[in-house]
């Protein structure tokens, strides 16, 4: 099959989707590309729609305006996060959740570099589905370390400030791997070392 021709049918089948009810789906996927590729000043409504093969009206149907669009992303951005830690807290010792909740946060600023700014950005109008986006997505984090500190594992303290410590500097991390100041072959023990010291600064003084 050509190009052309395969390109036409994904055109029909979208086409097809957006009667279903996907279109809203479709916008924010190809919005975070957009986002991905050009940062926030690329993405326009219009652009959206044209990508997208509908009209210039479809977008407004679901996203009254470009802030409203951000606004989705951001809380889709905190859901897929929230979802990773779930996943990554399921199972395991203290020690073993710990990392591979580190480990899906720093994966997460990695390959979502634009989206992750636009999730902490302060110029998100502070509407109240990002906030609880926002709390829903760490509540898995803080209530692990709450359990921890109640059995005895981890040091007394606000969870909810030892979450935030934790991911400042895992972000910090993620920002010297996706810089290339180091060699990917290092990154795994940068990683290694990172979540070594959180663990030790987190065991209670005996």
């Amino acid at each position: 099959m050509s190009i052309a021709k395969r390109k036409a049918r994904e055109v029909v089948e979208r086409a097809r989707s957006y009667h279903h009810g996907d279109l809203r789906a479709e916008l924010l996927r190809r919005a975070e590309e957009t986002l991905r590729g050009t940062g926030v000043d690329g993405l326009s409504l219009r652009q959206l729609a044209r990508d997208t093969g509908v009209s210039h009206a479809a977008p407004s149907r679901h996203f009254r305006d470009k802030q409203a669009l951000l606004d989705a992303l951001t809380v889709a951005g905190f859901e897929r996060l929230g979802a990773g830690f779930e996943r990554a807290a399921a199972t395991g010792t203290f020690p073993e959740r710990l990392r591979a909740m580190a480990h899906t946060y720093l994966r997460f600023a990695i390959d979502n570099p634009a989206l992750l700014a636009l999730m902490f950005a302060r110029k998100n109008s502070p509407t109240p589905a990002i906030g609880e986006a926002a709390a829903r997505a760490f509540t898995v984090p803080i209530e692990m370390v709450t359990d921890a500190q109640a059995s005895g594992e981890v040091v007394p303290g606000d969870a909810r400030r030892i979450c935030l410590s934790a991911v400042a500097a895992l972000q910090g991390l993620a920002a010297i791997l996706g810089s290339g100041l180091v060699d990917a072959e290092e990154a795994d023990g940068l990683f290694d070392e990172m979540v070594t010291h959180m663990m030790n600064g987190l065991r209670p003084r005996r």
